[in-house]
């Protein structure tokens, strides 16, 4: 539980990439909490917070490039008609996290994505309308105050799950709204606490 730390340029940030890693530093600096409105990132990133799982967000941030090779770049047109050979396959791969139930899940969620996209508002609008499309900004001030969960993250949590979606439990979801930008849960003092409500990813 800590406030924002000082690095060694100046800036304040979160503390939870530590001031040593600069590659989890640039993560939390350019990726997290700026607002992510293209579908199939969305779901990219979805799948990527189910594979965490009782792991570190670090370890599969590291592994992230190996699962974009292994799962076709998270397509989920071709993730949805993996038969038993490819998920075998995955199963062998030692460059991702070789869980069976997450790798049948993010095939059972590619099909969920797939349905949504065809039958309903869209990925992407179906999570932003729950905000009317704009970000929820929070002040907290120390990690301590961050929830793991909200009322919100639960009420997303059970539409998934109702959909087909896999590896959305409350907490995994609140972790995803908050690397997408759904939340902004920069620390108040952090220096991307601001930029980030400016900032939209690049399709």
């Amino acid at each position: 539980m800590a406030g924002a730390l000082l690095h060694t340029d100046g800036l304040h940030r979160c503390p939870w990439p530590g001031k040593d890693d600069a590659f989890y530093v640039a993560y939390h600096d350019d990726e997290w909490g700026v607002p992510e409105y293209d579908d199939r990132a969305l779901y990219e990133k979805l799948m990527l917070d189910g594979f965490q799982a009782g792991l570190s967000w670090i370890t599969i941030l590291r592994k992230r490039e190996n699962f974009r090779k292994a799962f076709d770049g998270f397509e989920p047109a071709k993730i949805a008609r993996y038969d038993a050979r490819k998920k075998a396959k995955l199963m062998e791969d030692a460059g991702i996290v070789r869980n069976k139930l997450k790798i049948e899940g993010a095939v059972l969620s590619a099909r969920a994505y797939l349905d949504a996209m065809e039958k309903g508002p869209g990925f992407s609008a179906l999570l932003w309308d729950y905000l009317d499309g704009k970000p929820q900004v929070n002040k907290f001030r120390d990690t301590k105050d961050v929830p793991a969960e909200t009322e919100l993250s639960r009420t997303i949590s059970k539409d998934l799950a109702k959909r087909g979606f896999k590896f959305v439990g409350p907490t995994i979801v609140y972790a995803f709204m908050q690397a997408v930008g759904m939340v902004n849960d920069h620390l108040v003092k952090c220096h991307c606490h601001e930029l980030v409500g400016k900032m939209k990813k690049r399709k």
